[in-house]
């Protein structure tokens, strides 16, 4: 084939997880299902946490800010895969790749920033109590989230400038159900040397410091943790803690995972199933972990949808009278 920088008029063609006919209906209600669940617990996260004043607290505002990007996170990918499931069409423009690579990169470190700025939240609240609304201030948590967006934005818009660069022959088929960026660089018919390198030091850093960051944290909570008297106090902080060291496992998890499938050349499939678990499957449990392990977020829904069903009845009985 020959090779060519892609305009908006070319297109890849995404091979996605089976081309068989009879698995694609499923396949389309599978990620369906998957895409709504994810969409309403994470919209549930963030009107329990802005409408309740009980969660008006730097940790709750931090897991709001998790479910926004979660939530946009699954969508850079998901609406796309269906609609290509649907239409039996698996292509897809080089805008929307760019699109899907940029975006896609963003929103992963947008949550890996989170996750280290949550375990930050509890080590200053566990470590030191009296000093935590002190140092956990507004201004603080508006600023450490606006730092990351700022930092994510400039990475990935160095991935797609570098990306630019490549060429790719006509027609190229990526083996995943969607762009992303190492399955993009392996198909470039140029030296994409270096996108990779600059790949790798970027989720290096970003995720090393991260991971440091996080195990930093909790190394210095255990022994205060330990030292607690039993109390409603501990307990609570033992279930936010596990709520959270449950999602960075499933977050670092499946990214290692995809690192692995990719470093390894384990099959194409393998690769494409830890990829949906990284980006779809992660963002859905999400709201079940946090929500079914603390009793403030399941207190917080109970009364969101207390309002929501005594909504009608309300405004009936204001229209009777």
């Amino acid at each position: 084939m020959d090779a060519e920088n892609h305009t908006g008029a070319s297109q890849f063609l995404l091979l996605g997880l089976s081309d068989d006919p009879i698995l694609q209906p499923l396949l389309f209600a599978l990620f369906l299902i998957m895409y709504l669940v994810t969409v309403l617990g994470n919209l549930l996260i963030i009107l329990a946490t802005s409408t309740d004043s009980h969660l008006h607290t730097p940790m709750y505002f931090f897991l709001s800010n998790l479910s926004f990007v979660d939530i946009c996170f699954t969508s850079t990918t998901v609406p796309k895969m269906l609609v290509n499931i649907q239409t039996q069409n698996q292509g897809i423009s080089y805008v929307e790749c760019l699109t899907q690579v940029y975006f896609l990169n963003t929103f992963a470190g947008m949550d890996n920033f989170l996750l280290t700025v949550m375990a930050y939240d509890r080590f200053v609240a566990i470590c030191h109590p009296l000093n935590y609304t002190v140092i956990m201030n507004t201004q603080l948590c508006g600023l450490l989230v606006l730092v990351s967006w700022i930092i994510m934005f400039w990475v990935s818009l160095i991935h797609i400038l570098l990306m630019k660069e490549l060429t790719f022959s006509i027609g190229t088929e990526i083996p995943h159900l969607f762009c992303e960026l190492a399955e993009v660089l392996k198909v470039a018919s140029s030296d994409s040397l270096i996108s990779n390198i600059f790949l790798y030091v970027a989720t290096s850093l970003l995720g090393g410091l991260s991971i440091i960051g996080i195990l930093f944290s909790y190394s210095q909570i255990v022994s205060p943790l330990l030292r607690m008297s039993f109390s409603v106090s501990r307990y609570k902080a033992f279930y936010t803690c596990g709520s959270h060291l449950c999602v960075v496992s499933l977050f670092y998890g499946t990214a290692f995972g995809i690192y692995l499938s990719s470093a390894m050349t384990l099959s194409t499939q393998s690769s494409t199933v830890a990829s949906v678990m990284y980006t779809v499957v992660t963002p859905m449990l999400n709201p079940f972990i946090y929500s079914l392990r603390n009793k403030d977020v399941k207190g917080a829904l109970g009364r969101l949808l207390s309002r929501a069903a005594s909504g009608p009845s309300w405004t009936t009985d204001l229209r009777t009278k």
